[in-house]
């Protein structure tokens, strides 16, 4: 992956975005998302006003779409949406940070050695970014879905796997509502932190509140399980306050019924402004008749992704956890 390269591509997407949300009237973010499917379709679309249409000609001529890598695209796509989101007001429009998707690529690696196939669906995807990061580091082949409401979000995460050459099957809805599919060998996301609005839809779920709005990101660990094999993994972007909320004994106890706790690995405070916003990233295994829970489960507070040294030192410690944990299931 050449850094130039990602530059280049940032800077097409950038201007011509730009150039986009002034004719159209758009959102930058919902001008890159017009961006990326006039690129990966390589023509401007019919109902464009021609003084567009001719502008966005002249842009394509300037950039080929198969001369970039997908990590190349995936990163210019991801600085495009960050300098989106600066000016996004909707709390949703976030993005998982760059270094935390690439490490939990290296995990569900680790994870999934030696497999020769893998279904995964990410819960939350948002812009994709997290499910591309991970895909892009797995060689085995993959099927892959999913889920996000949010109509802009899925739009720019649609473009994304399409110019990353990344199938992925979308569902545009609200991921705590049932879905028509099997269950996968991995399921992931970086969890919505909150309460859930709906109650109705809480009502279905065992980890539902007793009183008041249910915790969305409880209600999606639930979801997750449900559409997860026995014997599947999940890893969900988790805040650290977990298990130690007001509805944290309820989760507690769903948890020790259905799932093993593999890991839980605590992200450097130097990611997060405000210590209360840390978080951690959780790892599950869906109980089944074969499961073993771990004889020690991984937990571990990350270094700084800026600090080799130590980063080194933790991940040559958890190479070898890695390789006592697979031996024993």
């Amino acid at each position: 992956m050449k850094q130039e390269h990602v530059e280049k591509l940032f800077q097409w997407i950038d201007e011509t975005s730009t150039t986009v949300s002034h004719d159209m009237n758009l959102t930058y973010l919902e001008a890159v998302a017009e961006t990326l499917d006039v690129l990966f379709n390589d023509r401007p679309f019919e109902d464009m006003n021609k003084e567009l249409s001719t502008k966005l000609t002249n842009e394509l001529t300037k950039i080929n779409k198969n001369d970039f890598e997908k990590e190349e695209v995936r990163k210019a796509v991801q600085l495009a949406i960050l300098k989106g989101m600066k000016g996004a007001t909707q709390q949703q429009h976030l993005i998982t940070p760059d270094s935390v998707a690439m490490f939990m690529g290296y995990l569900a690696s680790k994870l999934f050695e030696g497999k020769e196939q893998l279904k995964l669906f990410d819960l939350a995807s948002g812009s994709g970014n997290l499910l591309t990061s991970v895909m892009n580091q797995l060689e085995m082949p993959l099927t892959a879905y999913a889920s996000e409401v949010d109509p802009t979000l899925i739009q720019l995460a649609v473009a994304n796997a399409n110019l990353q050459k990344n199938n992925i099957e979308f569902f545009h809805q609200d991921s705590l509502r049932p879905f028509l599919m099997e269950p996968v060998d991995f399921v992931l996301a970086d969890l919505p932190v909150g309460y859930y609005p709906d109650d109705v839809q809480a009502a279905r779920y065992e980890l539902k509140s007793d009183e008041g709005h249910s915790y969305a990101h409880h209600l999606f660990i639930e979801q997750g399980l449900n559409y997860v094999k026995e014997g599947g993994y999940l890893m969900f972007i988790v805040p650290n306050f977990l298990f130690d909320s007001d509805q944290s004994k309820s989760l507690n106890a769903f948890l020790r019924e259905h799932a093993h706790i593999v890991g839980m690995l605590q992200l450097s405070d130097s990611l997060f402004k405000n210590e209360k916003h840390g978080k951690s990233i959780l790892i599950l295994q869906k109980k089944g008749p074969e499961t073993k829970k771990p004889k020690q489960a991984l937990l571990v507070k990350l270094p700084s992704f800026k600090n080799p040294d130590a980063m080194s030192d933790i991940l040559a410690q958890m190479n070898q956890w890695f390789s006592d944990y697979k031996a024993t299931q």
